[in-house]
Protein backbone atom coordinates (compact mmCIF):
# COMPACT_ATOMS: atom_id res chain seq x y z
CA UNK A 1 0.00 0.00 0.00
CA UNK A 2 1.20 3.49 -0.80
CA UNK A 3 0.71 6.27 1.74
CA UNK A 4 0.93 9.94 0.85
CA UNK A 5 1.04 12.97 3.05
CA UNK A 6 1.00 16.47 1.67
CA UNK A 7 1.89 19.97 2.74
CA UNK A 8 -0.02 23.11 1.89
CA UNK A 9 1.92 26.07 0.66
CA UNK A 10 1.36 29.62 1.85
CA UNK A 11 0.14 32.11 -0.72
CA UNK A 12 1.68 35.53 -0.24
CA UNK A 13 0.12 38.34 -2.24
CA UNK A 14 2.57 41.18 -2.54
CA UNK A 15 3.04 44.24 -4.68
CA UNK A 16 0.32 46.87 -4.42
CA UNK A 17 -1.72 45.28 -1.67
CA UNK A 18 -1.79 48.53 0.25
CA UNK A 19 -3.52 50.21 -2.70
CA UNK A 20 -6.23 47.70 -3.49
CA UNK A 21 -7.13 44.03 -3.46
CA UNK A 22 -5.89 41.68 -6.17
CA UNK A 23 -7.40 38.39 -7.22
CA UNK A 24 -5.69 35.38 -5.58
CA UNK A 25 -3.92 34.69 -8.87
CA UNK A 26 -2.94 37.46 -11.27
CA UNK A 27 -2.26 36.86 -14.94
CA UNK A 28 1.22 37.36 -16.42
CA UNK A 29 1.43 40.30 -18.83
CA UNK A 30 0.81 39.57 -22.49
CA UNK A 31 4.00 41.46 -23.29
CA UNK A 32 6.20 39.15 -21.20
CA UNK A 33 9.22 38.01 -23.19
CA UNK A 34 12.78 36.68 -22.88
CA UNK A 35 15.58 39.22 -23.22
CA UNK A 36 19.04 37.96 -24.20
CA UNK A 37 21.45 39.00 -21.44
CA UNK A 38 24.63 37.15 -22.34
CA UNK A 39 26.11 34.83 -24.90
CA UNK A 40 29.09 32.97 -23.58
CA UNK A 41 31.57 30.22 -24.40
CA UNK A 42 30.94 26.72 -23.18
CA UNK A 43 27.84 25.24 -21.58
CA UNK A 44 26.25 27.40 -18.85
CA UNK A 45 24.46 25.55 -16.06
CA UNK A 46 23.47 28.11 -13.46
CA UNK A 47 22.97 31.82 -12.66
CA UNK A 48 23.59 33.07 -9.13
CA UNK A 49 24.04 36.37 -7.29
CA UNK A 50 26.28 37.23 -4.35
CA UNK A 51 23.72 39.21 -2.34
CA UNK A 52 26.28 41.99 -1.93
CA UNK A 53 24.40 44.85 -3.58
CA UNK A 54 26.63 44.83 -6.65
CA UNK A 55 23.91 43.74 -9.07
CA UNK A 56 26.29 41.22 -10.61
CA UNK A 57 25.20 37.79 -11.76
CA UNK A 58 27.56 34.82 -11.78
CA UNK A 59 27.19 32.31 -14.61
CA UNK A 60 28.44 28.78 -13.97
CA UNK A 61 29.97 26.96 -16.94
CA UNK A 62 30.02 23.15 -16.91
CA UNK A 63 33.71 22.72 -17.76
CA UNK A 64 34.84 24.53 -14.65
CA UNK A 65 34.61 28.30 -15.00
CA UNK A 66 32.39 30.96 -13.48
CA UNK A 67 31.86 34.23 -15.36
CA UNK A 68 30.50 37.57 -14.16
CA UNK A 69 27.94 39.72 -15.94
CA UNK A 70 28.24 43.15 -14.34
CA UNK A 71 24.89 44.47 -15.55
CA UNK A 72 26.15 45.75 -18.86
CA UNK A 73 28.56 43.13 -20.16
CA UNK A 74 30.07 39.70 -19.62
CA UNK A 75 33.55 40.14 -18.19
CA UNK A 76 36.22 38.32 -20.18
CA UNK A 77 38.26 37.27 -17.14
CA UNK A 78 36.63 34.31 -15.34
CA UNK A 79 35.64 34.86 -11.74
CA UNK A 80 36.81 31.31 -11.06
CA UNK A 81 38.65 28.77 -13.20
CA UNK A 82 39.03 25.27 -11.76
CA UNK A 83 38.71 23.44 -15.07
CA UNK A 84 41.96 21.59 -14.32
CA UNK A 85 40.38 19.67 -11.42
CA UNK A 86 36.96 18.79 -12.87
CA UNK A 87 35.48 15.86 -14.76
CA UNK A 88 33.05 17.46 -17.23
CA UNK A 89 30.64 15.96 -19.74
CA UNK A 90 27.19 14.41 -19.66
CA UNK A 91 25.79 15.15 -16.21
CA UNK A 92 29.20 15.84 -14.67
CA UNK A 93 31.11 19.08 -14.27
CA UNK A 94 30.95 22.27 -12.25
CA UNK A 95 27.31 21.94 -11.24
CA UNK A 96 26.50 24.35 -8.42
CA UNK A 97 27.46 27.66 -6.79
CA UNK A 98 26.32 29.38 -3.59
CA UNK A 99 27.62 32.44 -1.77
CA UNK A 100 27.96 32.48 2.00
CA UNK A 101 24.96 34.22 3.63
CA UNK A 102 27.37 36.74 5.13
CA UNK A 103 29.19 37.46 1.89
CA UNK A 104 31.09 39.72 1.28
CA UNK A 105 32.12 39.96 4.94
CA UNK A 106 33.35 36.36 4.90
CA UNK A 107 34.55 36.53 1.27
CA UNK A 108 33.51 32.84 0.94
CA UNK A 109 31.55 31.00 -1.72
CA UNK A 110 30.93 27.30 -2.33
CA UNK A 111 30.84 25.06 -5.39
CA UNK A 112 29.66 21.56 -6.25
CA UNK A 113 31.68 19.70 -8.87
CA UNK A 114 32.53 16.24 -10.21
CA UNK A 115 36.05 14.97 -9.63
CA UNK A 116 38.09 13.03 -12.23
CA UNK A 117 39.40 9.54 -11.62
CA UNK A 118 37.21 7.71 -9.13
CA UNK A 119 34.07 9.79 -9.53
CA UNK A 120 33.02 11.84 -6.55
CA UNK A 121 30.80 14.80 -5.80
CA UNK A 122 32.91 17.43 -4.08
CA UNK A 123 31.69 20.46 -2.13
CA UNK A 124 34.45 23.06 -1.73
CA UNK A 125 34.86 26.56 -0.37
CA UNK A 126 36.78 29.33 -2.12
CA UNK A 127 37.67 32.87 -1.12
CA UNK A 128 37.46 36.19 -2.98
CA UNK A 129 40.29 38.59 -2.14
CA UNK A 130 39.04 42.06 -1.22
CA UNK A 131 41.56 43.50 -3.66
CA UNK A 132 40.12 41.55 -6.63
CA UNK A 133 36.33 41.37 -6.15
CA UNK A 134 35.80 40.07 -9.70
CA UNK A 135 38.44 37.33 -9.51
CA UNK A 136 38.40 34.60 -6.86
CA UNK A 137 41.50 32.90 -5.53
CA UNK A 138 41.51 29.46 -7.18
CA UNK A 139 44.29 28.32 -4.82
CA UNK A 140 42.12 28.95 -1.74
CA UNK A 141 40.10 25.73 -2.12
CA UNK A 142 39.02 24.10 1.12
CA UNK A 143 37.24 20.77 0.61
CA UNK A 144 34.25 20.30 2.90
CA UNK A 145 32.50 17.15 1.68
CA UNK A 146 32.99 14.33 -0.80
CA UNK A 147 30.50 11.64 -1.81
CA UNK A 148 31.41 8.64 -3.99
CA UNK A 149 29.46 8.32 -7.24
CA UNK A 150 28.93 4.76 -8.54
CA UNK A 151 27.84 5.94 -12.01
CA UNK A 152 28.43 9.01 -14.15
CA UNK A 153 24.84 10.29 -14.16
CA UNK A 154 22.35 11.52 -11.57
CA UNK A 155 24.79 13.74 -9.72
CA UNK A 156 22.22 16.33 -8.70
CA UNK A 157 24.43 19.39 -8.33
CA UNK A 158 22.39 22.32 -7.04
CA UNK A 159 23.38 23.93 -3.74
CA UNK A 160 21.68 26.78 -1.87
CA UNK A 161 21.82 28.33 1.55
CA UNK A 162 18.55 28.28 3.44
CA UNK A 163 17.16 31.08 5.57
CA UNK A 164 18.58 29.15 8.54
CA UNK A 165 22.13 29.75 7.27
CA UNK A 166 22.80 26.09 6.50
CA UNK A 167 23.94 24.75 3.13
CA UNK A 168 21.49 22.41 1.38
CA UNK A 169 22.88 19.96 -1.22
CA UNK A 170 20.72 18.10 -3.74
CA UNK A 171 22.10 14.61 -4.42
CA UNK A 172 20.93 12.25 -7.18
CA UNK A 173 20.48 8.54 -6.54
CA UNK A 174 23.89 7.63 -7.97
CA UNK A 175 22.85 6.95 -11.54
CA UNK A 176 22.32 4.10 -13.96
CA UNK A 177 18.55 3.54 -14.30
CA UNK A 178 15.89 2.64 -11.78
CA UNK A 179 18.21 3.13 -8.80
CA UNK A 180 19.60 -0.43 -9.02
CA UNK A 181 21.10 -0.41 -5.51
CA UNK A 182 17.98 1.23 -3.98
CA UNK A 183 20.08 4.08 -2.60
CA UNK A 184 17.41 6.78 -2.50
CA UNK A 185 15.49 4.92 0.21
CA UNK A 186 18.60 3.91 2.15
CA UNK A 187 19.13 6.29 5.09
CA UNK A 188 22.66 4.95 5.42
CA UNK A 189 23.62 6.44 2.04
CA UNK A 190 23.91 10.10 1.02
CA UNK A 191 22.70 9.51 -2.56
CA UNK A 192 19.11 10.30 -3.52
CA UNK A 193 18.88 12.82 -0.69
CA UNK A 194 18.67 16.46 0.23
CA UNK A 195 21.56 17.12 2.61
CA UNK A 196 21.96 19.94 5.14
CA UNK A 197 25.32 20.89 6.61
CA UNK A 198 26.82 23.72 8.66
CA UNK A 199 29.67 25.25 6.65
CA UNK A 200 30.85 27.14 9.72
CA UNK A 201 31.53 23.87 11.53
CA UNK A 202 34.81 22.01 11.27
CA UNK A 203 34.01 18.42 12.19
CA UNK A 204 31.06 16.34 11.00
CA UNK A 205 31.21 13.75 13.78
CA UNK A 206 30.82 9.99 13.88
CA UNK A 207 27.23 9.89 12.63
CA UNK A 208 28.09 11.49 9.28
CA UNK A 209 28.73 9.66 6.02
CA UNK A 210 30.83 12.09 3.97
CA UNK A 211 34.16 10.74 2.75
CA UNK A 212 35.59 14.08 3.85
CA UNK A 213 33.91 15.76 6.80
CA UNK A 214 35.09 19.36 7.19
CA UNK A 215 31.67 20.67 8.16
CA UNK A 216 29.29 20.65 11.06
CA UNK A 217 26.00 18.80 11.42
CA UNK A 218 23.03 20.92 12.53
CA UNK A 219 21.67 19.44 15.75
CA UNK A 220 18.14 19.79 14.34
CA UNK A 221 18.77 17.53 11.33
CA UNK A 222 16.04 14.87 11.47
CA UNK A 223 18.19 11.73 11.67
CA UNK A 224 20.86 12.90 14.12
CA UNK A 225 21.33 10.18 16.72
CA UNK A 226 19.90 7.42 14.52
CA UNK A 227 22.67 4.82 14.24
CA UNK A 228 21.17 3.53 10.97
CA UNK A 229 21.07 6.89 9.24
CA UNK A 230 23.49 9.54 8.01
CA UNK A 231 23.37 12.71 10.06
CA UNK A 232 23.67 14.94 6.97
CA UNK A 233 20.30 13.82 5.54
CA UNK A 234 17.52 16.39 5.53
CA UNK A 235 15.06 14.59 3.20
CA UNK A 236 15.19 11.49 0.99
CA UNK A 237 13.55 9.53 -1.81
CA UNK A 238 14.79 11.74 -4.67
CA UNK A 239 15.88 10.45 -8.07
CA UNK A 240 17.82 13.41 -9.45
CA UNK A 241 17.04 16.86 -8.02
CA UNK A 242 18.97 18.52 -10.83
CA UNK A 243 17.64 22.03 -10.16
CA UNK A 244 15.74 23.26 -7.11
CA UNK A 245 15.33 26.52 -5.22
CA UNK A 246 14.12 28.35 -2.16
CA UNK A 247 11.31 30.90 -2.45
CA UNK A 248 13.00 34.11 -1.30
CA UNK A 249 9.75 35.39 0.23
CA UNK A 250 8.31 32.34 2.01
CA UNK A 251 11.55 30.29 2.22
CA UNK A 252 9.68 27.22 0.99
CA UNK A 253 11.70 24.71 -1.04
CA UNK A 254 10.63 23.62 -4.56
CA UNK A 255 12.46 20.68 -6.12
CA UNK A 256 12.45 19.71 -9.78
CA UNK A 257 13.08 15.95 -9.57
CA UNK A 258 13.94 14.32 -12.90
CA UNK A 259 11.85 11.23 -13.68
CA UNK A 260 12.87 7.79 -14.91
CA UNK A 261 11.08 7.32 -18.21
CA UNK A 262 7.48 8.45 -17.89
CA UNK A 263 6.86 11.21 -15.34
CA UNK A 264 8.58 14.42 -14.24
CA UNK A 265 7.71 16.04 -10.92
CA UNK A 266 8.00 19.08 -8.67
CA UNK A 267 8.25 18.40 -4.95
CA UNK A 268 7.49 20.94 -2.25
CA UNK A 269 8.74 21.45 1.28
CA UNK A 270 7.31 24.29 3.39
CA UNK A 271 9.63 26.53 5.37
CA UNK A 272 8.02 25.19 8.55
CA UNK A 273 9.35 21.69 7.84
CA UNK A 274 11.59 19.99 10.37
CA UNK A 275 12.94 17.64 7.70
CA UNK A 276 12.69 13.89 7.25
CA UNK A 277 10.32 13.92 4.25
CA UNK A 278 10.32 10.89 1.95
CA UNK A 279 9.51 11.91 -1.63
CA UNK A 280 8.76 8.44 -2.92
CA UNK A 281 11.54 7.32 -5.27
CA UNK A 282 11.96 4.50 -6.22
CA UNK A 283 8.58 3.21 -5.12
CA UNK A 284 6.93 6.03 -7.04
CA UNK A 285 7.66 8.06 -10.15
CA UNK A 286 5.54 11.15 -9.73
CA UNK A 287 2.14 9.99 -8.52
CA UNK A 288 2.55 6.59 -10.18
CA UNK A 289 3.91 3.32 -8.87
CA UNK A 290 7.30 2.55 -10.38
CA UNK A 291 8.36 -0.49 -8.35
CA UNK A 292 5.69 -1.97 -6.15
CA UNK A 293 8.24 -4.17 -4.39
CA UNK A 294 9.84 -1.01 -3.01
CA UNK A 295 6.60 0.37 -1.62
CA UNK A 296 6.01 -0.10 2.08
CA UNK A 297 4.14 1.71 4.82
CA UNK A 298 6.51 4.66 4.94
CA UNK A 299 4.49 7.89 4.48
CA UNK A 300 5.43 9.70 1.30
CA UNK A 301 5.07 13.32 0.23
CA UNK A 302 3.28 13.52 -3.11
CA UNK A 303 4.53 15.97 -5.76
CA UNK A 304 2.65 19.23 -6.20
CA UNK A 305 3.07 19.09 -10.00
CA UNK A 306 3.87 16.43 -12.58
CA UNK A 307 3.85 15.95 -16.34
CA UNK A 308 4.38 12.98 -18.62
CA UNK A 309 6.51 12.36 -21.70
CA UNK A 310 3.68 12.24 -24.24
CA UNK A 311 4.75 15.55 -25.85
CA UNK A 312 8.43 14.51 -26.09
CA UNK A 313 9.24 16.15 -22.76
CA UNK A 314 11.81 14.09 -20.92
CA UNK A 315 13.74 15.95 -18.21
CA UNK A 316 12.41 18.61 -15.85
CA UNK A 317 14.51 21.67 -15.03
CA UNK A 318 13.31 23.11 -11.76
CA UNK A 319 13.10 26.88 -11.44
CA UNK A 320 12.06 29.70 -9.14
CA UNK A 321 8.99 31.44 -7.80
CA UNK A 322 9.09 34.88 -9.36
CA UNK A 323 9.59 37.70 -6.85
CA UNK A 324 10.66 40.52 -9.16
CA UNK A 325 8.83 43.66 -10.22
CA UNK A 326 6.83 42.49 -13.25
CA UNK A 327 3.12 43.00 -12.46
CA UNK A 328 1.05 39.83 -12.40
CA UNK A 329 4.07 37.55 -11.91
CA UNK A 330 4.52 37.57 -8.14
CA UNK A 331 4.53 34.05 -6.71
CA UNK A 332 4.43 32.25 -10.07
CA UNK A 333 6.70 29.21 -10.13
CA UNK A 334 8.63 29.02 -13.40
CA UNK A 335 10.05 25.71 -14.61
CA UNK A 336 10.80 23.97 -17.89
CA UNK A 337 11.83 20.84 -19.74
CA UNK A 338 15.38 20.35 -21.02
CA UNK A 339 14.44 18.23 -24.04
CA UNK A 340 11.62 20.30 -25.54
CA UNK A 341 12.42 23.76 -24.18
CA UNK A 342 8.88 24.20 -22.97
CA UNK A 343 8.33 26.61 -20.06
CA UNK A 344 5.44 26.40 -17.62
CA UNK A 345 4.03 28.84 -15.08
CA UNK A 346 2.55 27.27 -11.96
CA UNK A 347 0.35 29.04 -9.42
CA UNK A 348 -0.93 28.19 -5.98
CA UNK A 349 -4.57 29.11 -5.35
CA UNK A 350 -7.45 27.69 -3.37
CA UNK A 351 -5.25 25.12 -1.67
CA UNK A 352 -3.65 23.53 -4.73
CA UNK A 353 -1.13 24.07 -7.52
CA UNK A 354 -1.92 24.25 -11.22
CA UNK A 355 0.35 24.82 -14.20
CA UNK A 356 -0.09 26.20 -17.70
CA UNK A 357 2.27 26.22 -20.64
CA UNK A 358 3.74 29.67 -21.18
CA UNK A 359 5.92 29.08 -24.22
CA UNK A 360 7.37 26.33 -26.39
CA UNK A 361 10.98 27.38 -27.00
CA UNK A 362 13.93 25.87 -28.88
CA UNK A 363 16.22 26.20 -25.84
CA UNK A 364 17.99 23.35 -24.09
CA UNK A 365 17.02 24.62 -20.64
CA UNK A 366 19.82 23.57 -18.31
CA UNK A 367 18.80 25.87 -15.48
CA UNK A 368 16.92 28.90 -14.23
CA UNK A 369 18.47 31.61 -12.09
CA UNK A 370 17.65 34.61 -9.95
CA UNK A 371 19.35 37.95 -9.32
CA UNK A 372 19.29 40.23 -6.28
CA UNK A 373 16.20 42.07 -7.53
CA UNK A 374 14.20 38.86 -7.96
CA UNK A 375 14.42 38.78 -11.76
CA UNK A 376 14.40 35.24 -13.14
CA UNK A 377 16.75 33.98 -15.86
CA UNK A 378 16.62 31.06 -18.28
CA UNK A 379 19.90 29.31 -19.06
CA UNK A 380 20.40 27.62 -22.44
CA UNK A 381 23.06 24.90 -22.44
CA UNK A 382 24.03 26.13 -25.90
CA UNK A 383 25.61 29.24 -24.38
CA UNK A 384 22.94 31.91 -23.85
CA UNK A 385 21.31 33.43 -20.80
CA UNK A 386 17.91 35.15 -21.00
CA UNK A 387 15.89 37.23 -18.52
CA UNK A 388 12.11 37.42 -18.19
CA UNK A 389 11.14 41.01 -19.02
CA UNK A 390 7.95 42.94 -19.73
CA UNK A 391 8.10 46.31 -21.51
CA UNK A 392 6.54 49.18 -19.56
CA UNK A 393 3.05 50.34 -20.50
CA UNK A 394 2.89 52.80 -23.38
CA UNK A 395 -0.12 54.62 -21.96
CA UNK A 396 0.03 58.42 -22.44
CA UNK A 397 0.21 60.09 -19.05
CA UNK A 398 0.35 63.75 -20.12
CA UNK A 399 -3.13 64.65 -18.88
CA UNK A 400 -4.48 68.12 -18.27
CA UNK A 401 -8.27 68.44 -17.89
CA UNK A 402 -8.66 65.44 -20.18
CA UNK A 403 -11.11 62.61 -20.60
CA UNK A 404 -9.48 59.20 -20.22
CA UNK A 405 -10.75 56.45 -22.50
CA UNK A 406 -8.95 53.14 -22.69
CA UNK A 407 -8.14 49.67 -21.44
CA UNK A 408 -5.49 48.36 -19.09
CA UNK A 409 -4.63 44.82 -20.13
CA UNK A 410 -3.15 41.98 -18.13
CA UNK A 411 0.07 43.05 -16.49
CA UNK A 412 0.04 46.63 -17.80
CA UNK A 413 0.13 49.62 -15.51
CA UNK A 414 -1.76 52.83 -16.26
CA UNK A 415 -0.17 55.41 -13.97
CA UNK A 416 -1.01 59.00 -14.84
CA UNK A 417 -0.95 62.27 -12.96
CA UNK A 418 -3.14 65.12 -14.20
CA UNK A 419 -2.40 68.77 -13.47
CA UNK A 420 -6.01 69.56 -12.63
CA UNK A 421 -8.90 67.15 -13.17
CA UNK A 422 -9.55 63.83 -14.87
CA UNK A 423 -12.81 62.61 -16.32
CA UNK A 424 -12.94 58.82 -16.56
CA UNK A 425 -15.14 57.54 -19.35
CA UNK A 426 -15.48 54.01 -20.74
CA UNK A 427 -12.29 52.95 -19.00
CA UNK A 428 -11.91 49.25 -18.18
CA UNK A 429 -9.34 47.17 -16.35
CA UNK A 430 -8.85 43.54 -17.29
CA UNK A 431 -7.99 40.97 -14.63
CA UNK A 432 -4.40 41.51 -13.60
CA UNK A 433 -4.25 45.09 -14.89
CA UNK A 434 -3.48 48.03 -12.63
CA UNK A 435 -4.63 51.65 -12.88
CA UNK A 436 -3.56 54.69 -10.90
CA UNK A 437 -5.10 58.04 -11.88
CA UNK A 438 -4.03 61.01 -9.79
CA UNK A 439 -5.60 64.49 -9.77
CA UNK A 440 -6.96 67.03 -7.33
CA UNK A 441 -10.39 66.23 -8.76
CA UNK A 442 -11.67 63.02 -10.35
CA UNK A 443 -15.11 62.92 -11.98
CA UNK A 444 -16.94 59.75 -12.97
CA UNK A 445 -19.29 59.90 -15.90
CA UNK A 446 -19.94 56.16 -16.22
CA UNK A 447 -19.88 53.16 -13.96
CA UNK A 448 -17.36 51.35 -16.15
CA UNK A 449 -14.81 51.32 -13.35
CA UNK A 450 -16.48 49.35 -10.65
CA UNK A 451 -15.65 48.85 -7.88
CA UNK A 452 -13.49 51.90 -7.23
CA UNK A 453 -12.31 53.87 -4.26
CA UNK A 454 -10.88 57.35 -3.85
CA UNK A 455 -8.58 57.86 -0.90
CA UNK A 456 -7.84 61.08 0.96
CA UNK A 457 -4.69 61.71 -1.04
CA UNK A 458 -6.77 62.05 -4.21
CA UNK A 459 -5.47 58.86 -5.84
CA UNK A 460 -8.02 56.86 -7.76
CA UNK A 461 -7.46 53.18 -7.21
CA UNK A 462 -9.05 50.59 -9.41
CA UNK A 463 -9.78 47.03 -8.40
CA UNK A 464 -9.79 44.65 -11.41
Amino acid sequence: MVYFRSFRSRLVVAGFSFFFFFPAVAAPPATLDLTLVAGMPGSPLAVRHAGDGSGRIFIVEQRGKVFIHDGSQLLSMPFLDISDRISAGGERGLLGLAFHPDFPNTRYFYVNYSTPGSLRTRISRFEVPASTPNVADATSEHILLEVAQPYSNHNGGDIHFGADGYLYIGMGDGGSGGDPEDRARDLGDLLGKMLRIDVNGSSSGSGACGLIGNYGIPASNPFVGDSNACDEIWAYGLRNPWRWSFDRTTHDMLIGDVGQGAWEEVDFQPSSSTGGEYYGWSCMEGNHVYRADRCDNTPMVAPILEYDHSASDCSITGGYRYRGSIPGMDGIYIYGDYCTGRIWFAEFANGSWSASLWRDTTLNISSFGEDEAGNVYVVDLGGEVYRFDAPPSSNDCSLVNETVVGVVRNGEVFDCTAAESITVEDFTVEAGGHAYLRAPEVRFVTDAMSPISVQQDGVLRVMP
